[in-house]
């Protein structure tokens, strides 16, 4: 069975950084496009960055320049390294990997997410 497991998350203060990893378990042979969300409570939860199966990536205009998405060939690890932090960031952030692959199912997993906490 297919898991995602989030960790790197923090509190830290404004400027710092972090490392937010996503790493996808479960001995699969498939291959992954990873995204990342984040939400705060009582907002929608927000677009942040992805990176797909040629490399290509984006970046929310909040995050541009401060945030770097990468992932290993398969995609079953995936980082968000997220520097110059600010307030704003503070948020729940989740990772979405996106399944495909010869004889895999089409298929997306979330994680539980991991809070940043920027003071």
């Amino acid at each position: 069975h297919v898991q995602l497991v989030e960790s790197g998350g923090g509190s830290v203060q404004a400027g710092g950084s972090l490392r937010l990893s996503c790493e996808v378990s479960g001995y699969t042979t498939c291959k992954y496009d990873i995204s990342w969300y984040r939400q705060d409570p009582g907002k929608e939860r927000e677009f942040v960055s992805d990176i797909d199966r040629d490399g290509s990536t984006n970046y929310a205009d909040s995050v541009k320049g401060r945030f770097t998405i990468a992932k290993d060939n398969a995609g079953h690890t995936g980082w968000l390294q997220v520097d110059s932090l600010k307030p704003e960031d503070t948020a729940r952030y989740f990772c979405k990997a996106h399944q495909w692959g010869s004889w895999c199912s089409i298929d997306d997993f979330w994680g539980q997410g991991t809070q940043v906490t920027v003071s």
